[in-house]
């Protein structure tokens, strides 16, 4: 039986139409706010975000990709660009899924689109953050997860506390996080997205963003936006990986 699932969220936007559009449709914008996605800009065109194809592209204003898998299943991610006033942008996207073949039990279907609901709204909030502190700047992606899943909220917990964050915690709240890496030096953040599921903080200059597995039962990970330069992206990588395990980095 046949099964789709769709999400749609709009947004207002402080930057013109072409700057939403180098974010959201080329592959050195993506690394400031989602994840390392490389675009070839045509239609037909391939894009890294599992085996997709660009089906729309019309810069400013539409791009869309179409990513299919084995077992019926397609995933459709559209952005709708369209000018405002005062040179704003207003924006609409979308996901969109269908899966003609078989779901079963092992497909977690509610799992997924669950995840989904919760992902875009964390990283639409992230391309608005993006846009208003660090619209053009280059940006290294730092990604690290646990080794393995865990179910245990406390986890999660147990890692807002290491980051400093007090037990009532809110957005807008300031602190110092005193970031992994060679120097150790600390670093003032503001809280911008704070949930069960996700911590955001903006730093002068990065995004830090931790993701809580227990929800669904998938290893703790952080996926950071970094424009501080020079950056070496191995290091940045293994000091945080080491942070996130709690070992010293020379384990790694």
């Amino acid at each position: 039986m046949a099964r789709e699932f769709e999400v749609r969220r709009e947004q207002d936007l402080p930057v013109t139409p072409e700057q939403v559009w180098d974010a959201v449709a080329t592959g050195a914008g993506n690394l400031g706010w989602l994840y390392p996605m490389e675009i070839e800009p045509r239609v037909g065109g391939k894009a890294t975000r599992g085996d997709a194809t660009v089906v729309a592209w019309e810069p400013p204003h539409h791009f869309a990709v179409r990513a299919t898998q084995d077992g019926g299943f397609s995933n459709t991610l559209s952005y709708r660009i369209e000018p405002a006033d005062g040179g704003t942008s207003h924006l609409r996207m979308g996901i969109h899924w269908v899966h003609t073949g078989v779901v079963d039990d092992a497909w977690n279907w509610d799992a997924k689109t669950d995840v989904a609901e919760k992902y875009v709204d964390f990283h639409q909030h992230a391309l608005a953050e993006y846009l208003r502190h660090f619209a053009g700047r280059p940006a290294v992606y730092v990604r690290s997860q646990r080794p393995d899943p865990t179910a245990d909220p406390a986890d999660f917990a147990a890692l807002r506390r290491r980051l400093g964050l007090a037990e009532d915690a809110a957005v807008g709240d300031r602190f110092i996080l005193l970031a992994p890496g060679p120097d150790h030096e600390p670093v003032e953040v503001v809280v911008d997205w704070l949930s069960a599921d996700f911590v955001g903080l903006r730093g002068p200059d990065a995004l830090y963003r931790f993701f809580n597995g227990s929800t669904w039962n998938v290893p703790l990970w952080l996926g950071h936006h970094v424009f501080a330069t020079p950056i070496d992206e191995q290091q940045a990588t293994k000091a945080w990986t080491a942070w996130l395990n709690d070992t010293p980095a020379q384990e790694i």
